[in-house]
């Protein structure tokens, strides 16, 4: 066990793997219609914020099981 555990006396669960990732910008191929270069970033745009709200919830069960300390 680590001191930063000992001292916390809690153990946390591990970080959903699907949280670690970053997201990749879509790849821009030449001659390709702009507008399909955009619905790509904006479906990767939209995998990101939903990974994000899964951290957040993620976040927000822990500080509802442990608290906060200060």
């Amino acid at each position: 066990m680590t001191k930063g555990q000992a001292a916390a006396g809690v153990t946390l669960p591990p970080l959903p793997d699907d949280l670690r990732p970053r997201e990749a910008h879509a790849p821009v191929v030449e001659g390709e219609p702009v507008i399909a270069i955009l619905a790509r970033e904006r479906q990767a745009l939209d995998r990101a914020n939903a990974r994000q709200g899964r951290t957040i919830q993620f976040y927000d069960d822990l500080t509802s099981r442990y608290g906060t300390r200060r």
